[in-house]
């Protein structure tokens, strides 16, 4: 097979979800879908269901680094995605991986679950806005993660500038876990602002996220400008939602075999 017609790959650093909903099975089927080809590395082991987080335990930093290094050093890596680090000392490790490296990189801050439970302490989002955010092409927080983030903003516009201030050049704050009639995303870079506007889907959806982020990091590595990878990834994630399972008892899991 001529080297042209292979796909691109994305490094994806994060958690492991037993259910499927999130983490990496989210992020592998969404890189898939978008013509990628996902290469792995695991952060934690989580214990949750499609309804809550129950524990966290986190790999040892030194696995993740030797995990990634490895998939760099042997594949032809065209993006990154970040998704549940866990730990402070795992992002740190993440960090010094990444620094220096030109690739598209997308952080989504797992935050908290979307069941409620808690997935980062205030050491961690210091590594987030000092070490792992100045090396992004884009940010993904939620409302909450981006209210969490940048705790002294008085709007979506003014956390977005914070986070911006770090050194990411764009920063995406999501709306799907607002109390609004439609979901409202805003996109924001050195450019100014575009916003999107999306029906609200009756339910809720476990690893919405992780399908958006890891959705535009494939589109990135495709070489998909970053306006266009977001927007394309924004649809691709509504319709995985609207044709979305409920597969267990609690939240619903998209379908992300949707084309």
């Amino acid at each position: 097979m001529q080297r042209a017609s292979l796909p691109p790959v994305v490094l994806i650093i994060a958690g492991n979800d037993p259910s499927g909903g999130a983490g990496l099975a989210a992020d592998i089927q969404a890189v898939s879908a978008m013509g990628a080809h996902p290469a792995p590395v695991a952060t934690a082991l989580t214990v949750q269901d499609t309804r809550d987080v129950h524990r966290v335990v986190a790999a040892d930093p030194g696995l993740v680094a030797e995990q990634a290094q490895l998939v760099l050093e042997d594949l032809p890596v065209a993006a990154v995605k970040l998704g549940l680090l866990a730990s402070a000392a795992v992002g740190r490790a993440v960090a010094a991986l990444l620094r220096g490296r030109t690739l598209p990189l997308v952080v989504d801050p797992v935050l908290k679950a979307s069941g409620g439970g808690r997935l980062a302490d205030d050491e961690l989002l210091q590594v987030y806005m000092q070490e792992l955010f100045p090396l992004a092409t884009l940010v993904t927080p939620n409302g909450h993660e981006a209210r969490r983030l940048a705790p002294q903003a008085l709007d979506a516009a003014g956390r977005a500038e914070a986070l911006l201030k770090t050194g990411a050049t764009h920063v995406l704050i999501k709306g799907a876990d607002e109390a609004t009639a439609e979901v409202h995303n805003a996109l924001y870079g050195a450019g100014g602002h575009r916003d999107y506007t999306w029906p609200r889907l009756p339910g809720v959806y476990h690893g919405s996220g992780c399908t958006l982020a890891s959705g535009i990091a494939g589109l990135l590595a495709k070489g998909v400008p970053l306006t266009a990878a977001v927007e394309q990834a924004q649809r691709y994630t509504w319709e995985t939602l609207k044709q979305g399972w409920q597969l267990g008892h609690g939240q619903f899991i998209p379908n992300r075999q949707v084309h």
